[in-house]
């Protein structure tokens, strides 16, 4: 038996120079390594995708990480784009197929930023394209001219759900986070259940619900926060990926 479970992070497409690359943010990698004690393993977001079914047969779990990019909004709305917004289509084929199969499996997933808004469109959600002006929401984009220690400081509290599972890390009803989005969910996927809200109502965290009354559900869980940054200097973001990991762990021996 392997001494810890695979997590599959899938990678985004990026152009540098003449050359596309497939690159993984090094604290989300660092995060799996550090706060979830597992394996990492990168994945090429291929266009078309390779057999992702196949790919996920062999991991124990799986991690959305967030991005510069947005998702493509065809796949949500019939409502066009804006110019210049970052766009990583083929990171779309892949982690938007991703989700539904990792589902099918049992795979547990945690998502984060717009890895939770892939969780989202891909079950039958959508977005604000920019909650900074949709009236009665807070500007929850970052400063780009902050250094990194202040953009990922804590920015403002979130409610966690009663009896959720982001309570239940947390040991608490509130926690602060950090806020680093310009995008964020509009209507909510069936089948998802709010686990965290923003002061100004935006939903910052949710969960699979199967609804099977007494049924552990399984294990997906997305935050529209970064619990990566520094994880290991934060008790909640550390709870986050430790809670992960119990799942990861629990799949692994499972399948040996």
């Amino acid at each position: 038996m392997r001494s810890s479970p695979l997590v599959g992070l899938p990678s985004d497409r990026k152009q540098i120079g003449p050359h596309p690359f497939h690159a993984v943010g090094e604290k989300y990698i660092r995060a799996v390594v550090d706060g979830a004690g597992c394996q990492p393993v990168l994945l090429p977001s291929l266009s078309p995708p390779l057999d992702l079914g196949a790919l996920l047969d062999e991991l124990d779990g799986l991690v959305l990480t967030g991005a510069h990019s947005n998702i493509e909004p065809h796949h949500y709305s019939h409502e066009a784009g804006y110019e210049g917004n970052p766009l990583d289509p083929a990171r779309d084929a892949n982690t938007l197929s991703l989700v539904p199969l990792a589902i099918a499996r049992g795979l547990p997933v945690l998502a984060i930023c717009r890895g939770m808004q892939e969780v989202n469109v891909a079950l039958g959600g959508s977005l604000h394209q920019k909650v900074h002006e949709v009236p009665g929401f807070a500007d929850h984009r970052e400063n780009p001219d902050d250094p990194l220690g202040v953009q990922y400081a804590p920015a403002h509290p979130v409610q966690l759900a009663a009896g959720g599972w982001l309570e239940g890390i947390a040991g608490a009803s509130e926690a602060k986070v950090n806020s680093l989005h310009g995008q964020g969910i509009r209507e909510l996927a069936p089948g998802l259940v709010v686990e965290a809200t923003a002061p100004d109502g935006l939903i910052e965290a949710v969960r699979l619900d199967r609804g099977n009354p007494g049924t552990p559900d399984p294990f997906l869980l997305a935050v529209q926060w970064h619990p990566e940054w520094r994880v290991t200097e934060n008790p909640f973001y550390l709870g986050i990926f430790q809670a992960f990991a119990a799942a990861c762990r629990h799949r692994s021996q499972k399948r040996h």
